[in-house]
């Protein structure tokens, strides 16, 4: 992500070359320098492109102007669509990259050591990423401010594209639906979508989830209330991101959990949340019970207090 040195050729020379206009002098420089110079041959290739579907429309008789316009346009959109930006961050939880296309954040992946280069981002062969830190800065901060505990919510346009099917991307919204410092399950998450017995479908999707935290799939947990896996393997990080939430954990026997004892509960067949110590209710399955660490999420899906328990006259954590 570093920037363009400052020994780079012109734009003009750039384009001259590219569109067939400059002379071998010019011609010989540009290539020398885009053979070691990645932002410029990037650069290079777009010219390249835009000239190759002007030529097509200056061959095209006059006749079928139109139809020809129409498959400029078609082609530029293409190009456009293909492209997508991409820049590697420093965070808390190590380097991330961030992604994105023109119609929103496409990819948030965690690199640890392997380095772009084993980036998912670099295996689809439709895409053309372009090393772009300066417009994801905004991203990037945000998702700082997120990670610090500064906010709670990441608002991005998101480009699901990378999801390898419709049940996946479906899975991913409902997912993304889930409020700050609230769990469900891979059984929860199945049951929204109207697909009851598609649970291993479901965690599957949520493995290969290509806009982590964005889509916070650490927030999906097992129906009996461990934390199962995270991006790989990555306990601790999902216990971590969790107690961004407020959400406490535990290890029995080595077995990471949510502590349901510090969380208020909901059974999805009322319209009460109550304190853990309800009836049976910390006892039934995570998914048909959704669970929040503080009244105030519970309350912001339009719950009311248990009129038994009365989580409003005796809260956790009080």
């Amino acid at each position: 992500m570093s920037p363009k040195s400052k020994t780079c050729v012109a734009v003009e020379d750039l384009i001259a070359a590219a569109t067939g206009d400059a002379g071998v002098r010019i011609v010989q420089r540009v290539d020398q320098h885009i053979a070691r110079c990645e932002p410029c041959r990037e650069e290079y290739s777009r010219y390249r492109a835009v000239d190759a579907v002007v030529g097509e429309l200056r061959s095209t008789p006059v006749a079928g102007i139109e139809s020809a316009r129409e498959r400029v346009l078609a082609r530029l959109a293409d190009l456009r669509a293909r492209l997508v930006r991409y820049g590697v961050f420093e965070s808390p939880v190590g380097r991330i990259l961030i992604a994105a296309t023109e119609d929103g954040v496409a990819l948030v992946e965690y690199l640890g050591r392997s380095g772009t280069a084993g980036s998912s981002l670099f295996r689809q062969t439709e895409l053309e990423p372009q090393t772009d830190g300066g417009e994801l800065e905004r991203f990037h901060a945000e998702l700082m401010d997120y990670l610090v505990g500064g906010r709670t919510r990441l608002d991005w346009p998101l480009d699901l594209r990378l999801a390898s099917s419709d049940f996946q991307r479906a899975v991913l919204r409902a997912t993304a639906s889930l409020p700050y410092g609230t769990l469900s399950s891979y059984a929860g998450i199945a049951h929204d979508i109207g697909k009851p017995r598609a649970v291993r479908a479901v965690a599957q999707a949520l493995r290969h989830n290509p806009v982590a935290i964005v889509v916070p799939c650490h927030r999906i947990i097992g129906s009996g209330g461990s934390l199962v896996g995270y991006s790989g393997n990555r306990i601790a990080l999902k216990m971590r991101l969790l107690g961004l939430e407020g959400i406490r954990t535990e290890h029995r026997h080595r077995d990471a959990r949510v502590d349901r004892s510090a969380m208020y509960a909901w059974d999805r067949s009322s319209r009460e949340y109550c304190l853990p110590t309800c009836g049976d209710i910390s006892s039934r399955p995570i998914g048909r019970v959704t669970l929040f660490a503080s009244y105030r999420a519970a309350q912001a899906l339009g719950l009311s207090p248990c009129s038994d328990c009365r989580p409003d006259l005796h809260p956790l954590h009080a």
